[in-house]
């Protein structure tokens, strides 16, 4: 089996890259607490698709994150309430 070349390409970007623990800069997108609220609640769905078609296995790893990224939430917003 070969692949398709014809797919688009990436332009090359003249930004450095970020290092994963660089905060992003304001406005561009939202902080830590942002993303991880965002993250809890699509894998949250994706549980449920996964459910719904019988994907135990997938279901069960999705299941984790969502559970991650919640107690992410938890621990973060304790954080900032001491």
């Amino acid at each position: 089996m070969s692949k398709a070349s014809g797919g688009r390409k990436r332009k090359a970007s003249s930004k450095k890259p970020e290092s994963p623990t660089e905060e992003p800069e304001r406005g561009e997108e939202g902080g830590p607490d942002e993303a991880v609220a965002f993250i809890a609640e699509t894998v949250a769905e994706l549980v449920k698709l996964a459910e719904r078609h019988r994907l135990e296995v997938l279901s069960h790893l999705l299941g984790m994150a969502q559970l991650e990224a919640e107690e992410r939430l938890r621990t973060r917003s304790k954080r900032k309430l001491s």
